[in-house]
Order: C-alpha cells, then structure tokens, then sequence
C-alpha cells in the first residue's frame, strides 16, 4: 500500500493505533505478508521517493496506490510534476510485476463542508487530480476505483468524526472495491471483505466536539490559506482581462498558465 493517511487506516481506530483497509484488503486476498509503506500527509513526492523504493524491496503481487488529496491543498500544487511522478510510480510498480490498482477521487465537498470559494477551489483541484489518474491509469492498464461512484460514498456512516478520513465501514467499503478490481483484473482473491463493523474503538459524541475544536477548526485556518490564494486568482481571472492579471509565483516558476494543459494545470493528512 502506497499513499497517505488513508492508506495508514487513519479514521479506523483501533486499541494500539489504526487498522484501515490495508489489513482487510490483505486478507480477502490470501496475502501472505503485506507491506503498508503509506504515511500521513504524504504528497507524490514523498510516494515517489520514499515510498516507492521501499515498496519495491518488498516484491508486491498487488499494490493499492493513494496519492494525491494532499497535494490538491497546497499553493504549490503543480499538475504536470503529479503527473510525471505518479506517471513514474505506477509504471516501476507494474514492471515489477505488480497488478497496480488506484483511484478516482469524489467531490470532497460534500462531505466535509467549505465555505463556497474554497469548495469550488478544491473541486476544480480534484477535477484536475482525477484527470491526471485516469491518464496514468490508461497508460499502464492499472484497475481504478471511482470514489465518486461508490455505492454509499456520500453516506455520513462512511466517514470518520473529521470528515477527512474513511470510518471503519468506509474502509470496509474500500477494501470490498479494491478486492473487486484486483478479481477483475484476474488476481486470486480467495476471501470476501465483511461491511460489518467489529473491532474497532467506539467514537462517542464528545470525540467528535474534541475533533472540531482541536483539530477541525485549526486544520481549516492551516490548509484552507492555500486553497483562498487559489480561488481568489480564479476570481480574478473570471472578472479581469488576461493583461490585467498578475502573474502568480507558481505561474512565473512553470512559465506558462497553469489552465491552458493537462500537463501545465494547476489534498487532507
């Protein structure tokens, strides 16, 4: 499992720590071992470079690739080094023999709610994000699953206290989708995924009012900065003529629109 907090199972406690989909994924699919090398608030780079070696050593029949939220809700964000990253990723992992399965991201904003500017910001972001997952994935036959379409995907059951993150149902329901495309691609997967919950830590509603006050407020000040920056230049582009637009520091670094390619164009731990 490469990717970020997600992939680590965050969302699904656990006594000890998380559990996620990871563990249930490996055990519908008879795995002898798994290797979980995802870590929280991973962008591509850290998958591309930490974590891609890494997986590697451990020789995967299968890979589960999750990548991308995160660089989606940074002001830095560039699209056409996401896409040669992941590009990257995706095309060692299947080289070496892995049958590799990614994502398609679902409208962020319907379960975690962002005041407007910033909710049409991180949509167009993940619009963008998807685009270069479907091409990635096109180019190295990798399996997907669209979030986006998964039965239950928008239900409050399926998410977390912060919204962010998959509950254990919803990590469930992941690992049930990613069993079925590794079977459809024609991988042996011996055993089903269970939707029902057991095993996991009991959130009560004062975990979810802690949630917000100590982490829900501060990671909405922290992150929601950099998506602003962004929807106030889509703002500017929409009401202004081209010449009168400055030149954003992102836009001088690539020298060129950020909107005008797949390549060129302009995520949660």
């Amino acid at each position: 499992m490469l990717g970020d907090s997600v992939a680590v199972g965050m969302g699904d406690p656990v006594p000890g720590g998380w559990r996620g989909f990871a563990p249930l994924l490996a055990e519908a699919l008879g795995a002898a071992e798994l290797a979980n090398v995802g870590s929280s608030g991973a962008r591509i780079g850290a998958v591309h470079d930490a974590q891609l070696p890494a997986a590697l050593r451990a020789a995967p029949d299968a890979a589960v690739v999750m990548v991308g939220m995160n660089d989606t809700m940074r002001s830095d964000f560039d699209a056409g080094r996401l896409r040669q990253q992941l590009n990257d990723v995706v095309r060692a992992l299947a080289a070496a023999g892995a049958v590799v399965v990614t994502i398609r991201y679902h409208d962020h904003g319907r379960v975690f709610r962002l005041p407007g500017p910033l909710r049409k910001a991180l949509a167009r972001r993940i619009d963008e994000l998807n685009r270069i997952l479907d091409a990635v994935a096109a180019e190295h036959a990798a399996a997907v699953v669209d979030l986006d379409r998964l039965p239950g995907a928008y239900h409050p059951a399926t998410w977390s206290v912060d919204r962010l993150h998959p509950s254990e149902l919803g990590h469930r329901m992941l690992a049930a989708a990613f069993a079925d495309r590794f079977a459809a691609a024609g991988l042996a997967v011996p055993a089903t995924v269970s939707l029902e919950c057991s095993g996991g830590a009991r959130v009560s509603g004062f975990d979810h009012l802690r949630w917000l006050l100590a982490k829900g407020v501060p990671w909405l000040f922290g992150r929601g900065h950099h998506l602003l920056r962004y929807s106030l230049k889509i703002l500017l582009r929409a009401a202004l003529p081209p010449h009168r637009i400055p030149p954003s520091t992102e836009d001088s670094k690539r020298g060129a629109n950020p909107e005008k390619t797949l390549g060129n164009v302009a995520a949660p731990d």
